[in-house]
């Protein structure tokens, strides 16, 4: 009754989730930045990553499928200094070859992305381009080997898809790269997200294409799956590529933002996960950039404050945007 009256998902995760972290100290805008997917287990892990305890990331790596879970292994990718000791562990682990392969091999494609920065193409060194490609190839050729050797796992096949758009590999290596992710899990959200960029105009793509094949995934999910997520991406990636900056304040686009939420993260059926609120920050923009009055109060009272930088590092200035929208809301 309590969620009802307040707008606020009664089932979401409180202190009793005995893996929660602690909400750290807020700044004076109320809003924290999450840390380790907000879970002990994903905290012990990376911090042993971080100590380059090879035993103890295997350790703390048992509650996880690393073969699926994408953002358990974007927090090992995200890591500096993880490229200085997942060498060993790949030579010298025979049994665990195909993990330490994963975790090297995303961590190269991150890697590589550092060096290249966000800057426009025209804007990017040809020293930084070096870089980028030796990165990407190194862990291209790790991805796949670990793909060779588990080909149940989707997180090496949506890397991949990273590369090759990093690398402008033609179209049709993408399309293999995309299917043979989505025959691995038809529903996967990272992939559908990871597709979406590639569709953008500035990648190759025509305008429009992002948003039907999103619309054509929330088609195909059921309700309560996080995949409805990849409509507010669309809808975000579109704002990315316009010259208008309220674009998307439309009745229209407010209306399939608002059935997106409701058909996934706000419906009763949405499994909480470790990370859960980088899906909410999503739709907290998503929502906020169409102007949404109603629903955007709902998921940024969920989120409670916790904030991920993405998607909001589109933004110059990605928390104080957080924290502004947040108020507002």
């Amino acid at each position: 009754m309590w969620g009802r009256l307040t707008g606020r998902n009664a089932d979401r995760p409180t202190a009793a989730d005995p893996y929660a972290l602690p909400v750290p100290r807020r700044g004076r805008n109320g809003v924290y930045t999450l840390r380790a997917l907000g879970d002990v287990r994903v905290l012990e892990l990376v911090e042993s990553a971080d100590a380059g305890d090879w035993e103890a990331v295997k350790a703390a790596l048992v509650p996880f499928d690393l073969g699926r879970n994408h953002k358990v292994l974007a927090e090992l990718a995200e890591l500096d200094g993880v490229q200085d000791w997942i060498g060993r562990a790949v030579e010298e682990d025979k049994e665990h070859r195909a993990t330490a392969l994963l975790i090297s091999g995303t961590r190269h494609i991150d890697w590589g992305w550092e060096a290249r920065t966000s800057a426009r193409a025209v804007n990017v060194t040809q020293e930084q381009w070096r870089v980028f490609r030796e990165r990407l190839l190194i862990g291209e050729e790790q991805l796949l080997e670990a793909a060779e050797l588990r080909p149940d796992w989707v997180t090496p096949w949506r890397r991949l898809l990273t590369s090759a758009r990093g690398m402008s590999l033609p179209q049709v290596v993408k399309e293999t790269r995309l299917d043979a992710a989505l025959r691995r899990d038809p529903l996967d959200l990272e992939t559908h997200v990871e597709w979406v960029s590639q569709l953008q105009p500035r990648w190759g793509g025509d305008p429009g294409q992002a948003l039907a094949f999103a619309r054509d995934a929330i088609g195909r999910a059921p309700q309560g799956h996080r995949l409805g997520c990849v409509v507010a991406m669309a809808h975000i990636e579109d704002w990315v590529e316009s010259d208008s900056a309220d674009c998307l304040e439309t009745p229209e686009i407010q209306d399939e933002l608002r059935k997106a939420a409701d058909h996934s993260i706000l419906h009763p059926g949405y499994a909480w996960h470790p990370g859960w609120q980088h899906d909410f920050n999503m739709f907290a923009m998503a929502l906020s950039l169409a102007g949404e009055r109603h629903t955007v109060r709902r998921v940024f009272q969920t989120l409670d404050g916790a904030y991920t930088s993405w998607p909001w590092t589109y933004f110059a200035e990605p928390e104080k945007q957080f924290a502004r929208h947040h108020r507002r809301a």
